[in-house]
């Protein structure tokens, strides 16, 4: 008899619950979701339950993280060739367009999806993928049509790639990302292309560019 046959059901249903979960939706569930799919009483039981799922080898856990979650062996991604993230939409490499303001807002919407080595996801945690349109970062090496791969963050260092969120226009950008005062200056990566600049309280960083699959 395995390890996972003597399992308790509760930890059972939440295993097999996470593994439906990221098969269907490509991302991993919350606590929350775990917490009403398996009709648990409070959050603090799940978060126990998980625990003890991570302490026997079924899981890594990132508690800090909200879909810090990667399933091991059989159950999961540990040691498969790809794993899969959703395109949760588009954004500019130009001007400004229009974007989901944030992927969660969108996690019922019909994505595509992307394959990734798990490593991305063992590196960064969670990540979405937007198709990029336009080419001001070209010099980046990246293109129209490409997908870029995101970490969900608030904060990026100075001259990293961002996803800016502008709220006065409610709507995303892909640039490099520099705070000059009260001002936030939005780059392109394309020397016949100049800045964008915004008041630094009307931008929000909502997220950190990690990785490129590259359109051929």
């Amino acid at each position: 008899m395995s390890q996972k046959d003597k399992l308790p059901n509760r930890r059972q249903k939440i295993l097999d619950f996470i593994q439906d979960f990221m098969q269907d939706n490509g991302i991993p569930p919350t606590v929350r979701d775990i917490q009403k799919a398996c009709e648990i009483s409070s959050t603090s039981v799940v978060d126990y339950n998980l625990r003890l799922l991570d302490r026997d080898g079924f899981l890594n856990r990132r508690p800090e993280m909200a879909r810090g979650i990667e399933l091991l062996g059989a159950s999961g991604t540990h040691g498969a060739n790809t794993l899969k993230v959703p395109i949760v939409g588009s954004i500019a490499a130009g001007s400004p367009i229009p974007v989901f303001p944030n992927e969660m807002d969108s996690q019922n919407a019909d994505f595509d999806f992307i394959e990734i080595s798990p490593e991305v996801n063992r590196k960064y945690g969670t990540v979405f993928a937007l198709e990029v349109k336009g080419t001001s970062m070209i010099d980046a090496l990246i293109d129209d049509g490409d997908v870029v791969l995101v970490q969900p963050t608030p904060n990026v260092e100075q001259g990293e790639m961002a996803v800016a969120w502008i709220a006065d226009r409610e709507e995303a950008t892909l640039k490099k990302f520099y705070v000059e005062g009260d001002k936030v200056r939005l780059q392109p990566a394309n020397s016949a292309m100049g800045p964008i600049y915004c008041q630094a309280k009307n931008v929000e960083v909502r997220g950190k560019v990690v990785g490129v699959i590259r359109k051929y």
